[in-house]
């Protein structure tokens, strides 16, 4: 494009290649710009030309993101999804928690939560859930959010959007309902919200960007929990806790194994 510049002008070359694309404004100046780029590229013919017109719309910020389950990010695949995020590079990675082995018939993760009866834990999962969000934030360089969409259909494309702006590995926990909890999945934005206002999964973010402003980089999304755990259970089998047969298994850890008030659905 520099050997262009003359030709399709200095000052569009300099816009095009130093925008700024961290908001959806700058993303749509671009593309403006390219646009411009095309219309000046038209009566032109050259080897370098050809090249630029083929190419013109990578210049363009893409949103890539690389989407799996929770037994790939938590399990299977957590050796290479844990380097991403220690790596600081910017590859976008979103996780789809239905806190089982869901494409494989509902056996127990290491997204499972402690007590939860699910295949290869028939008395009750013993370990507490793995707290992949305070892993990444261990690091003080991935963007890690955890949403809700069906108990807040605003906040989740906010998340996405600060996401997308931040130039480190954002990592995205989604909630995900399926079929292998045993319950109705027409009912699953509702599980979505139940587990919100349960306080068993509290949207959050934790953007490191924050800090630069003399800001907290971490943002609790959520308000305490507004209704027991008892009362919003939505029958999730095979998701659902096992009476304690063995000293540690007990309707009492939430997700990061803790007693407070990240106390899972299924703990009754």
């Amino acid at each position: 494009m520099r050997r262009l510049s003359v030709r399709i002008g200095d000052e569009l070359t300099r816009e095009l290649l130093e925008a700024n694309q961290s908001t959806e404004a700058g993303v749509n100046a671009q593309r403006e710009r390219v646009r411009l780029l095309r219309e000046r590229l038209k009566d032109l013919d050259s080897s370098d030309v050809h090249n630029l017109r083929a190419t013109a719309d990578m210049l363009v910020k893409k949103s890539v993101w690389s989407i799996g389950g929770d037994g790939w990010a938590y399990d299977i695949g957590f050796g290479g999804l844990d380097h991403v995020v220690a790596s600081g590079r910017n590859i976008s990675l979103l996780v789809l928690d239905t806190e089982v082995y869901s494409n494989t018939g509902g056996q127990m993760s290491k997204s499972t939560p402690r007590g939860a009866v699910a295949k290869f834990a028939a008395a009750g999962k013993s370990a507490a859930k793995k707290d992949l969000a305070l892993i990444a934030m261990s690091y003080g360089s991935a963007c890690m959010a955890r949403v809700a969409m069906g108990a807040n259909d605003a906040h989740t494309p906010t998340v996405f959007r600060e996401a997308e702006a931040f130039d480190r590995p954002p990592l995205i926990l989604a909630y995900s309902h399926c079929i292998a909890q045993g319950y109705d999945t027409g009912h699953g934005l509702e599980q979505q919200k139940a587990a919100v206002l349960s306080g068993y999964w509290p949207p959050m973010r934790c953007n490191p960007a924050l800090a630069k402003e003399g800001k907290n980089p971490f943002v609790l999304d959520s308000k305490a929990a507004a209704v027991a755990a008892e009362a919003v259970r939505l029958q999730r089998r095979p998701l659902h806790h096992a009476r304690p047969r063995a000293p540690g298994r007990g309707p009492r850890a939430g997700p990061s194994g803790g007693t407070g008030r990240a106390r899972p659905l299924a703990a009754v």
